[in-house]
């Protein structure tokens, strides 16, 4: 007998005290080990229309309900006595007569009826109707359940959001799709007689459990459904093969860290001799990595030691020191004294500080040039301003003057140490890793990706990328292709956004074009890109002082508190460190506890977390409140003021507004955004108001 488990059985488990989901773990493992139920009371549900839906007791009060035939187990979904119950009374387990996915059909007469809000005062033209002129064969190739056809036709702008929350996934997502002016393509139809659970669509919400260690895992994060269940689109990736280097995109919140690790976990049990090198940017987003790989193979400990998952720096440093020996790197502070000597000590160079940095940061250090004709003939891509030869020539005396003094001195910088990796690898026998999974690749450097590629060389499957050009804050834009790493035919994007609400959402992506491309033509666009629910509209506010700013957002977090939201379901970001008391004082006047979270991002429950937008990166929260969006905040005027050309103020503008994108979409449900006016420009964008109205900003 199959033994399964369904995502609204993981989902409503979660919502259970921890005493009580000990209770129905207990009773899980149970019937797993005995399907029959030997010892467990079943009772039939006989208000039910599907005869198959039992309820198993586990506690005085707690009912799991459970579908049973003579094949097949499925948990389907637990809850208090009476809620339990209803929850069975409005659906029923279905194949659908066109893909033949197993699917929940909520019964149409237990359907409540959409309620689209009136305006009082104001006369609303009728809505158009957005699926009417499709046929009932065209609706049902996208999983649209018999039963919802005639609803689906009647559909407006108004009332799809809420009929959506009432389809299955892949029949919600096909309409939003086609509401959004996309063309989602008609779903798998398996063969007759085929097993209705293995559709692409039915894995997504069914899973058979093979051994209690597999249910164990399923169990131990309810809440964390990727763990378990994936989208058709996000398995396609996960399994796909390669002869190349690949790319999986798409904007905030679509999943693109979960197919990372799943791609990591499937190719290490595809092959037991494999290493596999699952890196990203950053310490601090290498620590949520780790965490999520944790929930994904916690008890799989031979499957664990394949995957090493590291932040770049870190395994560049471990491998060098293996190489050369320990680094000794200079600082930015270091470097800077050292240009400004050596400019000190050159005859006509007039150059300011701010723009050697600049010129040593993405010129110089980020591409190695260590030689006069390298630097001469150096494409100085995102460098507008124009220098002569003669220029050039001068400037390299002081590049060259630095060169020295760090080698005399012993030391390197970070690209200089990928550099010399990337010349290292391809004489080694055999990899260091056979595979390398990178997430949050728009920020990787230039050095370190040439590292990357030195490692994976030509083989199949070697390199995986997984990033949004959208959320790029840290990285000068460049050339993938020059360094041999060419992803064109082999970049995927990701269009479903399981993570932020339709309204955040839509908000949040005012704030970037609809579409993003990189340097070497590949476009990401946004524009099919539709969220699966619905959430309440974000507040974006602005106010005559801080205090009164802290005093607004504190009332906001009592009333996220009220409805039910935890103190640890709940971020507040800001730009910098220095916004971070005005963080703490709007937590402090909601009567909250509060934590600054450190560089292992861990948060803890009972807390609000507390952090800059940096490091909100890879974080999720039910409500975010971004606060002090002021007008000298962000973008920054520390960064604008080192803007050494046109381009370059350019790009601080384009990474900041970034900052802002990533920083709203970490919430899920609610989002506040606020400042002290005058407030940021970047507040406009998120209003979508016209220029008149922008000056009560």
């Amino acid at each position: 007998m199959n033994f399964r488990i369904a995502d609204t059985f993981t989902t409503s488990l979660a919502r259970l005290t921890g005493e009580e989901q000990k209770l129905v773990k207990t009773t899980a493992f149970d019937l797993q080990m005995d399907p029959t139920g030997n010892g467990h009371s079943f009772h039939k549900l006989d208000r039910a229309k599907d005869q198959n839906f039992w309820s198993v007791r586990v506690s005085r009060d707690i009912r799991l309900i459970v579908h049973k035939t003579a094949g097949s187990l499925l948990l389907c979904y637990v809850d208090h006595h009476d809620k339990a119950y209803q929850w069975a009374e409005r659906r029923r387990l279905e194949i659908h007569p066109a893909t033949g996915a197993a699917q929940w059909v909520e019964i149409r007469e237990r359907v409540q009826e959409i309620v689209v809000p009136k305006h009082v005062g104001t006369a609303r033209p009728a809505r158009t109707a957005l699926f009417g002129q499709y046929s009932d064969e065209q609706l049902l190739a996208y999983g649209v359940p018999p039963s919802f056809l005639a609803d689906v036709r009647a559909a407006d702008e108004d009332s799809l959001l809420e009929l959506a929350n009432h389809l299955p996934g892949e029949a919600a997502e096909a309409l939003l799709e086609l509401a959004t002016g996309g063309t989602p393509s008609a779903q798998m139809a398996l063969p007759q007689g085929a097993d209705p659970f293995q559709h692409p669509d039915a894995q997504r919400r069914f899973r058979v459990m093979s051994d209690v260690d597999e249910l164990a895992r399923a169990l131990e994060y309810p809440w964390d459904k990727w763990t378990v269940f994936l989208h058709p689109s996000q398995r396609r990736m996960v399994e796909r093969d390669h002869n190349g280097p690949a790319r999986v995109s798409g904007s905030a919140g679509t999943g693109k860290t979960v197919v990372a690790l799943h791609r990591a976990v499937y190719l290490a049990r595809r092959d037991e001799d494999v290493r596999i090198l699952l890196t990203t940017f950053s310490d601090t987003l290498a620590y949520v990595l780790r965490d999520q790989l944790f929930r994904l193979v916690y008890n799989q400990p031979r499957l664990a030691e394949r995957i090493d998952v590291a932040a770049m720096d870190a395994i560049g440093i471990r491998l060098y020191s293996a190489e050369f020996g320990k680094p000794v790197f200079a600082s930015h502070e270091e470097i800077a004294s050292l240009l400004k000597s050596a400019a000190g000590q050159a005859d006509g160079v007039k150059a300011n500080a701010a723009f050697l940095s600049a010129e040593w940061d993405d010129v110089v250090d980020a591409w190695q040039v260590n030689g006069w004709e390298a630097y001469r003939d150096a494409k100085r891509l995102g460098r507008k301003t124009r220098l002569p030869e003669a220029q050039r020539a001068l400037l390299w005396q002081v590049f060259a003057k630095v060169k020295e003094e760090l080698r005399q001195a012993g030391k390197i910088t970070r690209a200089e140490m990928f550099s010399k990796l990337a010349e290292a690898m391809p004489k080694r026998k055999y990899p260091v890793f056979d595979h390398i999974v990178v997430d949050e690749a728009q920020d990787i450097g230039v050095q370190p990706l040439r590292f990357l590629a030195a490692i994976a060389g030509n083989r199949a499957n070697a390199l995986f990328f997984a990033g949004d050009l959208g959320q790029r804050i840290f990285q000068q834009p460049f050339s993938w292709k020059s360094l041999g790493v060419d992803v064109r035919g082999r970049s995927r994007t990701l269009n479903i956004n399981y993570r932020t609400s339709h309204q955040i959402r839509s908000r949040a992506d005012r704030l970037l074009g609809m579409e993003v491309s990189d340097v070497d033509g590949n476009v990401e666009s946004r524009k099919g890109t539709i969220s699966v629910f619905n959430g309440p509209e974000p507040v974006i506010r602005s106010y005559d002082s801080a205090e009164q700013e802290i005093q607004a957002v504190g009332r906001w977090l009592r009333q996220c508190a009220a409805h039910g939201v935890l103190p640890h379901e709940m971020g507040v970001f800001v730009r910098s460190v220095d916004e971070l008391l005005r963080a703490q004082s709007a937590v402090a006047a909601a009567g909250l506890q509060r934590r600054v979270l450190g560089k292992d991002m861990a948060t803890e429950e009972g807390f609000v977390s507390i952090t800059t937008m940096h490091l909100a990166k890879g974080m999720e929260f039910k409500m975010v409140a971004v606060m002090a969006c002021d007008d000298e905040v962000i973008p920054s005027q520390a960064r604008i003021a080192t803007a050494a050309d046109e381009a370059e103020l350019t790009e601080i503008y384009n990474t900041e507004r970034q900052l802002l994108y990533v920083a709203c979409t970490r919430a899920r449900d609610r989002l506040h955004v606020s400042a002290v006016k005058p407030a940021s420009e970047f507040l406009q964008d998120l209003l979508g108001e016209p220029a008149a109205r922008r000056a009560c900003l």
